[in-house]
């Protein structure tokens, strides 16, 4: 299974569906993973309720979808709510949508003014297994982790929008924290974790980027260089059953 993780700057306004093409087109991989909002940017707040997508507009993204399976995160509006989601499509249809469950809304997160929180999280099937999806901040709950860990799902796919903070002895403290939690869910899991963030700035607020491929013994196969534009492109072994990821993992 070949996976691209788009490590991208996303532009702060509603993106077009024929942009959206121009970005997959050059992508020649099994599954395409992008970040979160990547359709919108972040930093919306009162453009929330302008650029949001319908799921009529999301349903023409998941035509794209025919050759190659696509997750994009964007700002969903359902009814009279708004929400930051992530989107699974296949087959040229949407498969599954993920309501961002868990919102942060301090210091420099605001995203509690503007969305609705999701109620839901689970796992879907795909031609690849069983799936679950989870935005950022979720990953910081311990009963996240924990439901992630008694799901057991083949491929957990993270889209994340995290700002660069913690420089610390030359290292990244934010960087480490994630891995920590990634990796902790994909011991406690057995699932590979496919890692997903943003890069560049908006309002001065900037983005690290860090994207990897984790697998069952938390270990990093691949990552994306820190703060720059990259697709990296990794292999996922998903046909490998859940015995053997545990034996891979008290190897």
């Amino acid at each position: 299974m070949r996976v691209t993780l788009v490590q991208n700057v996303p532009k702060l306004k509603k993106m077009s569906l024929s942009k959206f093409k121009e970005e997959l087109d050059a992508i020649d991989t099994d599954l395409v993973v992008f970040p979160e909002l990547a359709l919108n940017g972040y930093l919306l707040k009162d453009a929330v309720f302008e650029d949001a997508y319908e799921m009529g507009e999301i349903e023409e993204f998941a035509k794209l979808s025919v050759v190659k399976d696509i997750v994009f995160g964007c700002v969903l509006k359902v009814g009279h709510k708004f929400f930051n989601s992530a989107v699974y499509c296949s087959d040229g249809k949407v498969v599954h949508v993920h309501h961002k469950n868990i919102l942060p809304n301090y210091g420099l997160f605001q995203e509690a003014r503007f969305f609705f929180e999701g109620e839901i999280l689970e796992s879907f099937e795909t031609s690849f297994g069983e799936v679950m999806m989870v935005v950022c901040e979720e990953m910081f709950s311990a009963k996240v982790i924990e439901k992630i860990a008694s799901t057991k799902p083949q491929l957990l796919i993270v889209l994340a929008n995290s700002p660069a903070r913690g420089f610390e002895n030359d290292k990244l403290l934010i960087e480490y924290q994630w891995n920590s939690l990634l990796s902790s869910s994909a011991i406690l899991s057995g699932a590979n974790v496919v890692f997903v963030n943003r890069v560049g700035f908006e309002d001065g607020l900037g983005f690290w980027g860090g994207s990897r491929l984790i697998n069952p013994k938390g270990e990093i196969v691949k990552k994306a260089e820190l703060f720059e534009k990259e697709f990296l492109h990794v292999e996922i072994d998903n046909h490998i059953s859940k015995t053997q990821k545990y034996l891979l993992r008290i190897k």
